[in-house]
C-alpha cells in the first residue's frame, strides 16, 4: 500500500501511523523490534544529517534489508528535506515518501518549492509531505509563535497537492522546559478545511492524553526523534561507566533494548492502548 493510502485510511478511521527517525543500525533494529512485537506498521525517517552519516545508498539498503527481514509494513520517509534537489535525489533512491520543509520562507514561495517536490514525486507514485506555520527546530526559539492558519491550510493544500501537512498547534522539536498545550480547537478548525493528512512533529514529551486528543481530532502522523536518541545515548553512557567493556556487540544491545521499550510505549499511545481520558473521548 502506498503511504498517501495508509493516510488516507487512517484519517477516516481517525488514527494515527507513528513516525520514527533512526541514526544507525542498533536504533532502526530497536524501532523494528518494537513495531514487530507490536503488530504495528511504522514510518521510519532519515533526516539529511542522517543521509550523510551513512550515505543515501547504505541507509536505503540497510533500512530495506531490515524491514524485510522483520517482515512488518513499513515505509521510508525523507525527513526535514531542506531542497528541491534532496528530496528528488531520495525519490530517485526509493523513498516512499519525502518531505519538503519550506517552512521558513514565505507562504508563495513555500507553495511553489513544494509543488515542484509534488509534481517529481508524481512519477514515483510517492507521498509528500510540507510543512507550514513555526515549529522550533533544535537551538530555535520555543517561545515565538507562528501557529498555523486555517485559511492558510486551505490555499496551501489546493495549490500544492500535497499528501500530507505538518501542522504547527504547539508542539516543537527537542525537549520541551515546561509541559506543551497543544491547541486543539485550531486543530479541529484546520481538518475541517483540508483532506490532506495532519501530521505532528515534536511529539517527545507531550503527554499522552494530549497525544491520543489530536489524533482524535485529526492527526495521521506522529513524528518521534528525540527521545529515541536521548534513551540510547544516556544508556550508551551509564553501561560503560559501570564496566570496561570494549566490544560493543554486547554494549549497543543494552541501549537497542531501551529504543524498544520506548518506541512500544509510544506505540501504544498512537493505537489507544493507553486508558482515554473520557474529555477526550468522541471529539467531533
Amino acid at each position: 500500500m502506498r503511504l498517501q493510502d495508509k493516510l488516507k485510511k487512517l484519517r477516516e478511521q481517525k488514527s494515527a501511523i507513528l513516525a520514527t527517525n533512526f541514526y544507525n543500525y542498533e536504533t532502526l533494529q530497536g524501532v523494528l523490534t518494537a513495531a514487530k512485537e507490536t503488530d504495528s506498521p511504522i514510518i521510519l525517517q532519515l533526516t539529511q544529517s542522517s543521509i550523510d552519516y551513512m550515505s543515501l545508498p547504505v541507509a536505503v539498503r540497510m533500512v530495506r534489508a531490515a524491514v524485510a527481514e522483520f517482515g512488518i509494513e513499513a515505509w521510508v520517509h525523507l525527513d526535514h528535506g531542506g531542497s528541491v534537489e534532496l528530496a528528488k535525489k531520495c525519490l530517485d533512491a526509493g523513498f516512499d515518501s519525502v518531505m519538503i520543509d519550506a517552512s521558513e520562507e514565505t507562504l508563495e514561495n513555500n507553495i511553489k518549492i513544494t509543488r515542484q517536490v509534488v509534481k517529481y514525486a508524481e512519477l514515483y507514485g510517492a507521498s509528500v509531505e510540507a510543512e507550514l506555520g513555526y515549529i522550533a527546530k533544535l537551538g530555535q526559539d520555543k517561545n515565538k509563535l507562528g501557529f498555523t492558519e486555517p485559511e492558510d491550510v486551505k490555499r496551501f493544500v489546493e495549490e500544492t497537492g500535497v499528501n500530507s501537512l505538518a501542522v504547527s498547534i504547539g508542539s516543537a522539536h527537542g525537549f520541551y522546559t515546561h509541559e506543551p498545550k497543544l491547541d486543539m480547537e485550531r486543530l479541529s478548525a484546520i481538518r475541517k478545511v483540508t483532506d490532506a493528512a495532519l501530521v505532528l512533529h515534536g511529539s517527545s514529551g507531550i503527554p499522552h492524553d494530549q497525544l491520543q486528543e489530536a489524533i482524535n481530532r485529526g492527526i495521521c502522523k506522529i513524528n518521534l526523534a528525540t527521545e529515541i536518541k536521548n534513551i540510547f545515548m544516556q544508556t550508551l553512557k551509564k553501561v560503560l561507566e559501570e564496566n570496561q567493556e570494549i566490544d560493543l556487540r554486547k554494549v549497543f544491545p543494552k541501549a537497542t533494548n531501551e529504543v524498544v521499550d520506548i518506541v512500544k510505549e509510544k506505540l501504544k499511545v498512537v493505537k489507544n492502548k493507553f486508558p482515554v481520558p473520557s474529555s477526550v473521548e468522541n471529539i467531533n
